[in-house]
């Protein structure tokens, strides 16, 4: 069993209690988690008052500093987005402008806040996209400092220009449920040998 953390920020725009293919998804990778041992949540980013800006805080009620902190205190962050126009969803690049203040903290030793944790990514959608969408969520994640683990992503696209869902499948297709066990089997892996021995600190 690990004492890992996990949180995966679903980056849907459909405020609860609306059904969401990325809700769906997200919830699996959760799930495939806690097969693991790892202990953790889920947060629609719609349901907090997230404002747009580049710092930790951007105030006057805003919400993110609240999510900032569960991912602080999880080993493991994931971030879930579905595509629209062949591009990561809106909310989702809402949140990488949110962690691009990270690379302004830093630790007593002057490490980001970020280094040592681990990130995936998980994208649904029915058009294409899905390796355009996480190739950009993880070169952000990386720059502001977290570690991918090999085949980071899980992602379901059903076929362009329909309007079948994720959420509207009759069963997980196993390709996707094996994908989503390769990245909570690596990502805990990889998140338990970082908190073994944590990134060397320059001269």
């Amino acid at each position: 069993m690990s004492d890992l953390t996990c949180l995966v920020l679903n980056c849907t725009l459909k405020s609860s209690p609306a059904e969401s293919s990325a809700q769906l998804l997200g919830s699996q990778v959760l799930e495939a988690f806690g097969d693991l041992g790892v202990t953790g949540s889920i947060e629609r980013v719609v349901d907090h008052d997230v404002r747009f800006g580049v710092s930790t805080d951007e105030g006057d009620g805003d919400g993110w500093p609240a999510l900032r902190q569960k991912m602080l205190d999880a080993d493991i962050f994931v971030l879930v987005t579905p595509i629209w126009m062949g591009q990561p969803g809106s909310v989702s690049k809402m949140v990488l402008e949110r962690l691009d203040a990270e690379l302004s903290e830093t630790d007593d030793e002057g490490r980001l806040l970020t280094f040592g944790k681990v990130a995936g990514v998980g994208v649904v959608g029915n058009e294409d996209g899905a390796h355009h969408t996480s190739a950009e969520l993880f070169q952000a994640l990386n720059d502001v400092g977290f570690t991918l683990p090999a085949q980071a992503v899980t992602y379901w696209v059903g076929e362009a220009m329909q309007a079948v869902d994720y959420q509207d499948l009759d069963e997980t297709p196993e390709k996707t449920a094996g994908t989503t066990e390769v990245l909570a089997r690596h990502a805990t892996h990889l998140a338990r040998l970082l908190k073994q021995a944590a990134y060397p600190v320059g001269e």
